[in-house]
């Protein structure tokens, strides 16, 4: 399937969502014409169409919040893709990293979410602890463990593993699954107390694939 086989609208255009290549989440959407799409696969930087305008767009020409496309995913259809990206900075014109960051509740009010955003469950896990950073101790179970330093994590993050060791061997797979839960929320305590990010982690395990775990350990 080629370029010229999706299936373009009567304006000549697809939908286009761009989707964060490490986190999954969905930072922004908008739409590309055939001459976008070519020049997204020629630089490696996400192009778009501005129906407005009537032009294409390079995002982040003018804000230098670019997308950088890893890869170019086409739907049954043909008619809307997605684009892998790197994002370079926040992705919506308001300065919010995703643009979306309002909610349509059940009842039909669309609601400003209060820092909140669309993103899977990890990265929201790592937003919520590094707001605990400002958390009362007394309160807050992760600020009590931020507050005691790296010793403290290290050795929950060890009980944890040995808990999970121990639920692979004979308990059942729903207590695997919560002591999985427990080991990575303490592991993810410990990466924001060392002001590592989720993204580094994801990142360090992206380069992983297509390589042999014999080979990666043997480089070490």
């Amino acid at each position: 399937m080629s370029v010229d086989a999706l299936k373009f609208n009567d304006q000549g255009l697809v939908a286009v969502i761009a989707q964060d290549a490490e986190s999954g989440a969905v930072r922004m959407m908008a739409y590309a014409n055939e001459a976008a799409i070519r020049r997204t696969l020629e630089t490696g930087s996400a192009h778009f169409y501005s129906r407005s305008r009537k032009q294409l767009w390079k995002k982040g020409e003018t804000s230098g919040h670019t997308l950088a496309v890893r890869d170019v995913w086409v739907d049954c259809d043909g008619d809307t893709l997605i684009y892998m990206v790197d994002p370079r900075g926040p992705s919506c014109h308001t300065g919010a990293d995703t643009c979306f960051f309002r909610r349509l509740e059940r009842d039909g009010n669309l609601v400003d979410a209060d820092g909140e955003i669309a993103e899977p469950t990890l990265p929201r896990l790592e937003r919520t602890l590094q707001a605990r950073k400002a958390s009362n101790a007394s309160k807050s179970y992760t600020k009590a463990l931020l507050d005691a330093g790296p010793t403290k994590v290290d050795a929950k993050v060890r009980e944890e593993a040995a808990e999970l060791g121990q639920a692979l061997i004979d308990e059942s797979g729903a207590r695997v699954a919560a002591e999985a839960g427990d080991l990575t929320y303490h592991m993810l305590v410990g990466l924001v107390l060392r002001d590592v990010s989720l993204r580094e982690l994801l990142s360090e395990l992206s380069k992983r694939f297509g390589r042999s775990g014999h080979d990666e350990k043997s480089s070490r």
